[in-house]
C-alpha cells in the first residue's frame, strides 16, 4: 500500500487534534474530488514498518485525541490488507484512542467499482476497529461546505460503536462533538 500524505496535527478530518494518514488508491473516482492523485494505487510513498512507528509516534503525546485514515479509499481491498494489522497494533497500543474512516463506499451497499467489491477477507475486522465512518461518495451536485467533516449532503456519519452496539446504523451525533 502506499501513501501520499502524513499529518501530525490535523484538526479537520475528526474530533480534537488527530494524526492522519492518506492512503494511495481509489476506484470510486468521483467527479470534483479533492484529490484525485490519490486515486492511483501507485502515488506516494509505500508505507512500511518505519511508517507504522512513526506514525505510533507521533500518537504519544496526550493531546492527540486519535487517528484518521482517508484517501485514496481505504475500503480498497489492496489498502485493507495493510491497513487492518496496522489498526489493530493501534488499538492495543492506544485503546482509549479513537480511529476515524473516511470512505466513497457506503457501509451497507453492496458497490462494485470496476468488479472490484471492497468487502474482502479484511473487511469485516477493519469494521470492528473504527469508530466513526464517514462514509458516501462525494457528489459534485451536492457539494456543502457547511457539513462538518464531509463534503456533500449524501454522505453520512455513522457511529460505529453505537451501530454495532444495536444492530442497526446509528448516525454520529453532532451536538456532542465537542467533548
Amino acid at each position: 500500500m502506499n501513501y501520499c500524505e502524513l499529518k501530525d496535527c490535523d484538526i479537520a478530518n475528526g474530533i480534537g487534534v488527530r494524526v492522519t494518514l492518506f492512503v494511495s488508491g481509489c476506484r470510486n473516482r468521483c467527479e470534483g474530488c479533492f484529490q484525485p492523485e490519490t486515486w492511483n494505487f501507485n502515488y506516494g510513498q509505500e508505507f512500511t514498518e518505519e511508517t507504522a512507528r512513526q506514525i505510533f509516534k507521533m500518537l504519544e503525546p496526550s493531546y492527540i485525541r486519535g487517528l484518521t485514515i482517508l484517501g485514496g479509499e481505504p475500503f480498497e481491498p489492496e489498502n485493507q490488507k495493510v491497513l487492518v494489522p496496522f489498526l489493530e497494533e493501534f488499538k492495543k497500543r492506544f485503546p482509549k484512542k479513537d480511529l476515524w474512516v473516511f470512505s466513497g463506499y457506503r457501509y451497507e451497499d453492496e458497490i462494485t467499482v470496476e468488479g472490484v467489491h471492497p468487502h474482502c477477507e479484511y473487511t469485516d475486522r477493519f469494521l470492528d476497529l473504527i469508530d466513526i465512518l464517514v462514509e458516501g461518495r462525494f457528489v459534485l451536485k451536492l457539494k456543502d461546505l457547511t457539513l462538518k467533516y464531509r463534503g456533500s449532503s449524501n454522505q453520512r456519519i455513522i457511529d460505529m460503536t453505537k451501530t454495532r452496539e444495536g444492530g442497526e446504523i446509528v448516525l454520529w451525533d453532532e451536538s456532542g462533538s465537542s467533548d
